[in-house]
């Protein structure tokens, strides 16, 4: 194989970003020096969901960052973490260092946008209110993301009610109702165990619009809430769990079934704390209340199937529950703010990990990864294989055309030229500094790199073992402090 004259920037520092930067750098032997693979994240720690998703007493789902490590250990491979991408403010992490995406494009060959989606979809009949409030909220609170939610004052609820019933509303239900002394061993940070230690909740609805049969929750996160031990579930109604005869179950709808005959290992009645699924159910109002109120009430319309598209219709049914917190969990899209973004889909224009034009013709050199082309869909083994795929495309790209074979053919043959001239990337640029914004930002300590992780991952470690858990993390302001001191003292 040649050299390969290309310095690409990943946008996103996730499991899709890493995939994509590991199958590259393995493919291209290390013999072709002229590769560069360089990825900005707003996070200033890596790893994305893995760190900030993937719930604290799940770490068998992190085993994935050996393979991260390995990538970044390839001298080819840098990494700038606390960096924002793009022309907009970033609206949740203000303490991240901006960077034009034109400054970005000018100093790359090949630009992959795998950044996720970040944001939550909301519902449309109760919006956020100190009463309801997004999934993502409590999420990032327990795994201490950098934008600081405020923790939920689960001293004064009592009743707690998740909208959607996928894998993020179980992970928020089990962590809720688990106790303190059961999760203090993983990475679960000190303050957070301190309001779990002081929590007045007994009780969690698990609402879905749909029936036992279309949940979108696995059956490896149903069967650990079955196994909560302080908690019990409210046994369903016998009509929920029959089915008209000749209906056919698949293996998973099967075992789903199965496991909701079963119940509990915990009887109903025997536990403090109580956790319920309510099928067919669909939010449509949330009174408001003052706030010394210690519930509101929630208005859920009744639902039946639609048999020709599985599709959940209303009835003239309604009943309200009591409760103290609403918390939506309805799935994410990508930042609107971000260049290619599509309003109709809710992730960028992209096909076959190509960014496309607005009338939907493929752009040189540019590609997307991920939840940020695909939507927030698939586990980190889907967004894997994708990954890869989109490595592929980017490696194909690089040596059927390479920046110098483009530079005769101005607009490029994917039809660079329906879009402006400063959305599209160099064909020249420094084979290997970073754009002045990324250089100017290490030199103020704002911007991380891998080796600063490496630091604070040992750091985290070795404070986590002083407690007895897996790691103590950081905050942001705690990182800084402790890099600030690596340095001083040549670490």
């Amino acid at each position: 194989m040649p050299p390969l004259p290309a310095k690409l920037a990943i946008v996103g520092g996730g499991p899709s970003a890493f995939y994509v930067a590991s199958r590259l750098l393995s493919l291209v032997p290390h013999a072709n020096p002229s590769l560069r693979v360089h990825l900005f994240d707003s996070l200033w720690a890596p790893h994305g969901l893995v760190r900030y998703g993937v719930a604290p007493d799940h770490p068998e789902v992190k085993n994935c960052t050996s393979k991260f490590d390995q990538a970044a250990a390839d001298p080819r491979f840098r990494f700038f973490g606390n960096v924002h991408v793009g022309s907009a403010s970033p609206t949740s992490i203000s303490h991240a260092h901006p960077l034009p995406l034109s400054s970005l494009l000018q100093n790359y060959t090949h630009v992959l946008f795998a950044n996720g989606c970040t944001l939550p979809i909301l519902h449309p009949a109760i919006p956020p209110s100190p009463r309801c409030i997004p999934a993502l909220s409590l999420v990032h609170w327990y795994t201490r993301h950098p934008s600081n939610p405020p923790p939920p004052a689960l001293d004064k609820i009592t009743h707690l009610t998740l909208i959607g019933n996928g894998n993020v509303s179980l992970d928020v239900a089990r962590m809720l109702l688990t106790p303190p002394s059961a999760l203090k061993k993983y990475d679960v940070p000190e303050h957070v165990l301190d309001v779990l230690s002081r929590s007045a909740l007994q009780h969690v609805s698990i609402i879905g619009r749909r029936g036992p049969l279309e949940a979108a929750f696995a059956n490896k996160e149903l069967r650990e809430m079955m196994h909560l031990p302080d908690a019990s579930m409210l046994p369903l109604d016998s009509p929920l769990l029959t089915f008209p005869e000749g209906t056919t179950l698949s293996r998973q709808q099967r075992r789903t079934m199965e496991l909701l005959h079963k119940g509990s290992q915990s009887r109903f009645g025997t536990t403090q704390k109580t956790w319920s699924l309510d099928f067919y159910r669909m939010p449509t109002a949330l009174t408001p209340c003052p706030p010394s109120a210690e519930t509101t009430k929630l208005t859920l319309a009744h639902t039946v199937l639609d048999p020709s598209t599985g599709r959940a219709i209303l009835t003239d049914q309604t009943s309200t529950l009591s409760t103290s917190l609403v918390v939506t969990s309805l799935g994410f899209h990508v930042d609107p703010t971000t260049v290619f973004f599509d309003p109709s889909s809710g992730h960028l224009r992209a096909r076959g990990g190509r960014i496309l034009s607005e009338s939907g013709i493929p752009l040189k050199n540019m590609y997307a990864s991920g939840w940020t082309a695909n939507g927030a869909k698939g586990v980190l083994a889907t967004t894997m294989m994708d990954a890869y795929a989109v490595a592929d495309t980017i490696l194909s790209d690089i040596v059927s055309h390479g920046a110098a074979n483009a530079e005769t053919t101005p607009g490029g043959e994917y039809g660079s030229e329906a879009v402006p001239d400063t959305l599209i990337p160099n064909l020249a640029p420094h084979p290997e500094d970073p754009p002045e914004e990324i250089q100017q930002g290490i030199m103020d300590g704002l911007v991380t790199q891998y080796h600063d992780w490496n630091l604070v991952d040992s750091e985290e470690v070795r404070r986590g073992a002083l407690l007895g858990k897996e790691r103590e993390r950081m905050c942001w302001e705690d990182a800084r402090n402790f890099l600030s001191l690596s340095r001083h003292h040549g670490r």
